[in-house]
């Protein structure tokens, strides 16, 4: 039954995540932290940061790391399965409409209307992901501030910003880890 949970779950979460990983991050945090309960929102921010981590994408990533945690390596790999399912089937019937139908102004309408959606959903997931980095049980207030990690957030994103096309974002992701396991390890956190 589980299998199936995760299954249908995951299928969910890869139909309704247009516009990638990130998007998908509020539909997962819902289904695995809300719904089923199957991850804590510590544990969630952990599969996330593992997610972006590790190559591949986010949604697939935190699938694979669900469903093991759920269910071993078989309830990883029907999760994965459930999250990319959807995609495939919806591909290839896009891709014989587009084909097909290419000309129509439709097409171009639909494709600006979703977007702003996409957009919005983006959003939302960073501004979730800032909350639970700044502020891990949930309470903004200035006294529940995790002051080392506004420092490393603002110090990347300052380099990120100022050194865009020279910096490799991955040496910024290394160094910040790097910094994090240092100070904190100095503070006994």
């Amino acid at each position: 039954m589980i299998y199936l949970e995760l299954f249908w779950s995951f299928c969910k979460i890869g139909l309704f995540s247009i516009g990638g990983g990130y998007a998908a991050l509020p539909l997962i945090q819902e289904a695995v932290v809300e719904q089923t309960g199957w991850l804590s929102m510590g544990e969630f921010a952990d599969v996330v940061t593992i997610s972006q981590m590790t190559p591949g994408p986010i949604a697939l990533n935190a699938a694979t790391f669900v469903g093991i945690k759920v269910a071993g390596i078989w309830g990883a790999l029907i999760a994965t399965f459930g999250c990319v399912f959807p995609s495939i089937v919806i591909v290839l019937f896009v891709a014989y409409l587009y084909y097909k139908y290419r000309s129509l102004s439709v097409i171009d309408g639909i494709l600006y209307g979703l977007r702003p959606a996409v957009v919005s959903l983006i959003a939302s997931a960073g501004v979730g992901i800032l909350l639970m980095a700044f502020w891990t049980d949930g309470v903004v207030s200035l006294a529940n501030t995790d002051l080392v990690a506004v420092v490393i957030f603002a110090a990347a994103f300052i380099l990120l910003r100022i050194f865009k096309k020279k910096l490799n974002p991955i040496y910024v992701i290394l160094s910040s880890g790097a910094v994090g396991i240092l100070v904190y390890s100095l503070l006994g956190a």
